[in-house]
């Protein structure tokens, strides 16, 4: 069955009812998640957060929002523009994808290396248990240290806890004044990657730092993304933008480091410009789409290990004999490498390489997802890096708020 409720006081009784007859409940917004988190199965009832998404309260001089998880996130921005101000959480889903969805998953963005992920834009949340109470956590305040953090554990929580049906986000002043734009082609990736920890390294902070291997600029270009220029077929580019009052001397200091990593460096002339090198990136998930079916993955490790995580991508590619076009978040170690493969199940060498790649990011200090979620996709792989102590203790922790197991059942667990 799949409801839609119009109200908290529906999701409520759902919730009653779903706990009254011991029927399995799966949280839905989008559906835009990429690690099965949404993804019910027989006998389960979805219950779909569609019809809540409403802007309920703007307070620009308290810096918070508070909205629907319906919402979508690029809707949520359209509204809040007339009031000067933005709610900074940057997926390359952000036009489709809701806000409930980005708080259940922690999700990040392009700008999150400056801006934050999703747990830094959320002051507050209204959630309803599985057995249909009404809880309210967080505050609106700039401050506030009363209690355990209870906010910050339903984030990225993939529905396990409960229905969020309110949220307090945090909003900021819209004007991102002085916005530079770099885009710097490099002839190595491990050079482009070695340049991306050396900006790391230098103490800028740029709005977003993003990386695209070589394999990943192609299939963009095929897409028909742009960079069409065909005196340069870089095997990575990196694109940098910095904003604020110092952007010009950061631009410059950027164009630099980039520049001495061996990076032929371009800084966009207009701001049109500068967001047409975005648009090009954000065109990557819809160019693999092209070329069959994905497993799309998100691994991240700590910044001054991008390269070597590099490394160990090509080496995954030469020991499968398969390409994996790889972009990266490179500002903060979160790398997206694609597996492609016909057909609609994933092949047993996509899964055995996929699981190298795992090993290789937990082997580099990292971590099996930094914004997608474990869902159902990476479940083989959790005790891997929570360990069997943590593992059961976190499944102690869901039973608190869901003693009977119906809040998305087999999922991250």
């Amino acid at each position: 069955m799949i409801v839609t409720p119009q109200s908290t006081a529906e999701v409520q009784d759902v919730m009653r009812a779903a706990s009254a007859t011991r029927t399995p409940v799966v949280v839905r917004g989008a559906g835009t998640g990429l690690a099965g988190a949404a993804v019910a199965g027989p006998g389960e009832l979805v219950l779909s957060t569609a019809a809540l998404d409403r802007l309920l309260t703007v307070s620009p001089v308290d810096g918070y929002a508070i909205v629907q998880p319906g919402i979508l996130n690029g809707r949520l921005n359209e509204l809040l523009e007339p009031y000067g101000v933005w709610f900074t959480p940057d997926p390359a889903s952000r036009a489709i994808s809701t806000v409930g969805g980005n708080i259940a998953t922690n999700a990040g963005g392009l700008l999150c290396v400056k801006y934050g992920v999703t747990r830094d834009s959320v002051l507050g949340l209204s959630v309803v248990l599985a057995d249909g109470e009404l809880l309210t956590l967080g505050r609106r305040t700039i401050k506030g240290v009363t209690g355990l953090d209870l906010t910050a554990l339903f984030v990225g929580s993939e529905g396990t806890l409960g229905v969020i049906v309110e949220a307090t986000v945090k909003i900021v002043p819209l004007v991102r004044s002085e916005v530079r734009t770099i885009r710097a082609d490099f002839v190595d990736e491990d050079a482009a990657a070695r340049a991306c920890e050396a900006i790391g390294a230098s103490g800028l902070r740029p709005a977003v730092l993003e990386m695209l291997g070589g394999s990943a600029v192609a299939a963009i270009v095929a897409y028909g993304g742009g960079f069409t220029d065909s005196a340069r077929e870089p095997a990575a580019t990196v694109i940098l933008q910095v904003d604020g009052a110092g952007a010009v001397a950061e631009a410059e200091t950027a164009s630099a480091i980039l520049a001495a990593g061996g990076g032929a460096v371009t800084l966009a002339e207009s701001p049109v410009v500068g967001e047409d090198l975005l648009t090009f990136r954000r065109a990557f998930h819809p160019a693999m789409a092209m070329l069959g079916s994905v497993l799309i993955e998100d691994v991240c490790v700590p910044r001054s290990r991008l390269s070597a995580m590099f490394g160990h991508i090509h080496t995954i590619e030469e020991r499968y004999n398969i390409v994996i076009p790889t972009v990266a978040h490179a500002g903060d170690g979160n790398l997206h490498p694609n597996f492609t493969y016909q057909g609609e199940e994933v092949p047993d060498v996509i899964w055995a390489a996929a699981g190298d790649l795992f090993e290789a990011a937990l082997g580099e200090g990292g971590t099996l997802t930094g914004e997608h979620g474990v869902g159902l996709l990476k479940k083989r792989w959790l005790e891997r890096e929570l360990g069997p102590v943590q593992r059961d203790l976190q499944n102690q922790i869901r039973a608190v708020f869901d003693p009977q197991g119906l809040m998305n059942p087999g999922k991250a667990s």
